[in-house]
């Protein structure tokens, strides 16, 4: 067993299975290695509550130690992503709460972005129509984004009084479509287009409404049987090197790369090659 440490779900007797798992505040549904979590209140555009935020917090956090899930996609039902926090049932209650309350809310949805950086699996995002608020976070904090022509991400938080450093906005918008572009967005909580985001950089790929997810999908599916460590591996340098000069990084690389070496997977690829076969990667 090979695993770089600090990473728990590589652990002998930390395994976890979520075959079968049953969300409460949105969908869940794992095949094939690949969990799609979909954000299901098409009626209201798929708003975030209190308990979602907090339930996936919690999913993301759990998915360090599941072994069944090589990689996830987060979409929302109904033709919307996200329309962000809920106007009665959490931005209301918000005006009431004092400043400790406020805190504890801020810090709890800023979880969720960490836990969404931290779980080892790819996360792709399946954007079509309202992507706004904390919809445009999730979306953002996920590693790879597909979309549609009439997507709309607005990062809206100045249009009711708050600042554009929400969740970790002004560290990931910067470092994905550039520092002028997320200023702007940020500023003035306009909405950007599909085509837009496809040009900036913020989506990797636009699709027809009726296919973006299942495409996005199968994007996972190909990074679910993939090398599923060495992808970890890869999303964990990809977050770390932020805060790293090139030697730091470099040297980091070749650390993280000799663990790869290490592992069976590789092992795997290199006699498949003599052999002039495909690959069959399992993880380890």
């Amino acid at each position: 067993m090979h695993y770089l440490p600090g990473e728990a779900h590589r652990l002998p007797g930390s395994r976890a299975s979520f075959a079968g798992h049953q969300a409460q505040h949105f969908l869940f549904a794992l095949e094939g290695g690949v969990a799609t979590i979909t954000l299901n209140r098409p009626e209201r555009k798929n708003p975030l509550t209190f308990e979602s935020y907090a339930e996936l917090r919690e999913l993301f956090r759990a998915l360090a130690y599941a072994d069944d899930v090589k990689a996830v996609v987060i979409t929302g039902a109904g033709e919307n992503f996200c329309s962000g926090g809920d106007v009665h049932e959490i931005i209301g209650p918000l005006t009431r709460l004092d400043m400790p309350g406020l805190l504890a809310f801020t810090r709890m949805t800023g979880d969720l972005v960490k836990a969404m950086r931290a779980c080892p699996q790819p996360v792709v995002a399946a954007v079509d129509g309202v992507c706004a608020g904390a919809g445009a976070i999730l979306a953002l904090a996920s590693d790879l984004r597909y979309a549609t022509a009439r997507s709309r991400t607005a990062f809206l938080f100045t249009r009711v009084g708050l600042a554009g450093a929400d969740m970790g906005a002004c560290a990931l918008l910067p470092r994905v479509i550039g520092q002028g572009r997320a200023a702007e967005l940020l500023y003035t909580g306009r909405s950007m287009s599909g085509e837009e985001g496809e040009r900036w950089g913020f989506y990797n790929r636009l699709c027809e409404p009726d296919a973006v997810l299942a495409q996005a999908q199968a994007l996972a599916a190909a990074l679910a049987q993939g090398p599923t460590f060495a992808h970890g591996m890869t999303k964990k340098m990809l977050q770390q090197e932020w805060n790293m000069g090139v030697d730091e990084a470099i040297e980091a690389e070749a650390q993280a790369q000799a663990i790869c070496m290490a592992t069976n997977d590789f092992h795997r690829a290199y006699h498949a090659f003599v052999a002039r076969q495909q690959p069959s990667f399992e993880g380890d």
